[in-house]
């Protein structure tokens, strides 16, 4: 077993990633030769350079159906080790990119074959998972369909948010030590300054634009590749139905806003009803700024673009919860009875202590069982907690099944069951960047 203190020294001996030519479009198939390296990026006339793979940010989206076979021969063309994780999936333990606990870092100079099955359809994504590389720019999302899709929609698009500070001035480091505590009555993710809020790598001053046509209706993927930034999500003047919640199916349930913390998906429809030109608004929970893309009907082309600072009044309005979730996917784990192990963490700072285990111990559990972990979180911000290889159940009458939930801050709890059916070495950990690299981690360990 590798302890936390071994697995923080390890991970932090890598950060860099590759570049093998730029990708146009979404990549279909089960073969994607991908690498990482530097990149330019124009964010609304300031050019900054910063990593990215296949010469682009975000990353190339990539396309497959449920049960086949990816192939990703990642190629590191950065001065530094790198992995990458794919965020979602429950793959092989030695495929899912956490260095010194599943696979060695990948040196400058070489390459490494990701190869594995995808079971689980969804909105997923991929990352890198070394230093602090996935604050700058190394992402992209990983699509899986169906066998068979039973949504019906006219067209998708996939967001991608992210906080920005790679290459433009801030006035502070890139470590991010301007992180105070934040008032007892906001919430917050995380206190780290960030200049600019992204979507699909685009500033406000210069915003994706989505088209649509009246009568449309719309599927949304809305992934947060944030490092440090929970945001609020809304479309001014379109309500959200709410399908699926970390890739895996709900029942449909209509609200005005997303609270989406780092590392968690959402897909929504939106029924394309009202002509013109609509802000897509990121607000960042808890900090400065402001994120934006614009909805624009093809049969409004005249229509002016919104101001850049225009806040979509359903930011203010039904925000979703995870008792809105009500999973109408596969049981993990049964509806009665007990688990067959139960773990108590409580989270304090960017530390994750277990009762009754050390702090560098592995949480042990034995293939089959039913695994039960309780969060209450003692610190002064909201943190988004990812469990690696698995899926769990939420305990909450509706039973969402996620891979990432936020815990509340100031004496939040939360509580997932999930089965130990995937056996490994396995991350649990806090998606902000910052504290995980700061060591809000643990090993979850078969036996």
């Amino acid at each position: 077993m590798t302890s936390r203190r071994q697995f923080l020294r390890l991970a932090g001996a890598g950060a860099g990633l590759l570049a093998l030519g730029a990708c146009a479009g979404p990549t279909s198939g089960t073969l994607l030769s991908l690498g990482a390296g530097e990149v330019g990026l124009d964010l609304a006339g300031t050019r900054v350079t910063t990593w990215g793979y296949d010469g682009t940010v975000p990353g190339p989206e990539i396309r497959l159906r449920a049960g086949e076979t990816l192939r990703v021969p990642l190629v590191n063309a950065l001065p530094e080790p790198t992995t990458v994780h794919w965020h979602g999936i429950s793959l092989p333990n030695a495929m899912d990119g956490t260095p010194g606990l599943t696979q060695p870092p990948i040196a400058p100079g070489t390459d490494f074959e990701y190869a594995f099955t995808v079971p689980d359809a969804g909105t997923h994504w991929y990352h890198a998972h070394s230093g602090h590389q996935l604050d700058r720019g190394l992402y992209g999302a990983l699509i899986v369909e169906p066998a068979v899709e039973e949504l019906s929609y006219d067209r998708e698009y996939t967001l991608l948010l992210d906080d920005w500070r790679d290459g433009v001035d801030t006035g502070r480091d890139h470590a991010g030590h301007d992180e105070t505590e934040p008032p007892a009555e906001r919430v917050s993710f995380g206190g780290r300054f960030y200049p600019l809020m992204l979507v699909n790598a685009r500033p406000p001053a210069d915003p994706a634009v989505f088209d649509v046509r009246r009568g449309d209706r719309v599927r949304l993927r809305v992934i947060n590749a944030a490092a440090d930034t929970g945001f609020r999500f809304a479309i001014d003047g379109h309500p959200l139905t709410v399908t699926h919640g970390d890739g895996m199916p709900v029942r449909p349930v209509s609200v005005d806003a997303l609270r989406i913390g780092m590392g968690e998906r959402y897909d929504v429809l939106v029924d394309a009803s009202e002509p013109g030109a609509w802000q897509i608004g990121v607000l960042p929970e808890g900090k400065a700024g402001f994120g934006r893309a614009v909805l624009r009907y093809a049969d409004a082309p005249a229509t002016a673009t919104p101001p850049a600072d225009a806040h979509p009044a359903g930011l203010d309005g039904r925000l979703l919860t995870y008792d809105d979730l009500v999973s109408t996917g596969p049981e993990e784990v049964p509806t009665t009875g007990g688990p067959d192990r139960t773990f108590a963490l409580t989270l304090r700072g960017t530390d994750i202590d277990v009762d009754g285990l050390g702090p560098d111990e592995p949480l042990p559990v034995h293939r089959g069982e039913w695994v039960r972990i309780t969060v209450r979180n003692e610190s002064a911000v909201f943190h988004p907690v990812h469990l690696h290889g698995h899926h769990f159940q939420l305990a909450t009458p509706g039973r969402a099944l996620k891979d990432t939930a936020v815990v509340a801050a100031r004496g939040g709890a939360l509580t997932f069951d999930w089965r130990a059916d995937n056996p490994g070495e396995w991350m649990i950990h806090c998606h902000n960047h910052h504290h995980m690299e700061d060591g809000m981690m643990r090993t979850i360990g078969y036996r």
